[in-house]
């Protein structure tokens, strides 16, 4: 009886074939007009526009982070700055909790790190709201540290790399031992071989379609020439009349208010009351909402 032949997955390129490679197309495809990839910019403005891309594209995080650096250039200064207006200048890119754990992580960076963020991923992880891929993003995009920066376009690239189709669903320990494998040993190159990649999963190696015929590692690539799996069509999902889509008008409400806000009015943003009175509760636990001295609703005063 014969053994059974077993099967491996195509071995991921050296570091050093990846970076030649890789490198030259992503100085002439690199998008030098995303704001915070100016020379300049500071690992404050790198560390906002981390926490601002989270969950959001961003062609709408532009303009709001170009907005927000120039009034809050530093630590200090969002620290310093009332919540309210903080929430107001997040406008409507959505989970607003994200604005109030950046001033909280200002507040830090003033007070404990002199106002400068800092370089090491396990210092940055102490941060209030700052994981593991947003520590490595910010010691590598801005202090060109060697640290896996693995977010979901770098997990695809690399498993189409080793020859699957898709990564999982959450970033594993295998993902980032994966990724470490392929940096070089220099930090300046393996920092821009981070971003190359990265770059690579948003702009050709996409999650509906790869585009061998113009990708630069086509060849080292071991899902080269594959067709993707047909998969289930993914319905968009519903925003109108969700939790999240309350919980937004409410909040979009007490931005634009002049002053607080009668319970009248943010009982007419939407006709489900019972959703109305659980978005409210929820804003009031999350702290993204308050009420004066006479019940009426406003952005917290702190």
């Amino acid at each position: 009886m014969r053994a059974a032949t077993e099967t491996t997955e195509p071995a991921l390129p050296s570091p050093d074939l990846l970076a030649e490679r890789l490198l030259p197309w992503f100085d002439a495809h690199n998008r030098t007009e995303l704001p915070w990839r100016r020379p300049g910019t500071t690992a404050w403005g790198v560390l906002v526009s981390e926490i601002m891309s989270q969950q959001t594209q961003v062609a709408r995080v532009a303009p709001v982070w170009e907005a927000w650096m120039e009034r809050w250039p530093t630590p200090a200064d969002l620290a310093a700055a009332p919540t309210a207006d903080v929430l107001r200048e997040w406008g409507r890119m959505g989970y607003p909790r994200r604005a109030l754990r950046l001033q909280e992580c200002a507040k830090i960076v003033a007070e404990e790190h002199d106002g400068v963020v800092p370089s090491d991923p396990a210092e940055l992880e102490k941060l209030p709201g700052i994981g593991n891929y947003t520590a490595a993003a910010v010691a590598v995009f801005h202090y060109g540290g060697r640290h896996a920066v693995v977010d979901t376009n770098v997990r695809r690239v690399v498993a189409r790399l080793g020859g699957r189709s898709d990564a999982g669903n959450a970033t594993s320990k295998a993902d980032l031992a994966a990724a470490e494998s392929l940096l070089p040993e220099d930090a300046a190159t393996a920092a821009r071989v981070s971003l190359a990649l990265m770059e690579l999963g948003a702009l050709v190696c996409t999650a509906r379609k790869t585009e061998c015929g113009t990708c630069p590692v086509t060849d080292a690539c071991g899902f080269s020439g594959q067709e993707l799996p047909e998969g289930p069509s993914r319905k968009r999902q519903r925003y109108k009349g969700t939790n999240r889509h309350v919980r937004g008008e409410i909040m979009a409400l007490l931005r634009n208010a002049d002053g607080p806000v009668e319970r009248a009015r943010i009982d007419a943003v939407w006709t489900d009351q019972r959703m109305v009175n659980e978005a409210v509760a929820q804003l009031i636990e999350d702290g993204l909402i308050g009420t004066d001295e006479t019940g009426r609703f406003e952005l917290p005063s702190r």
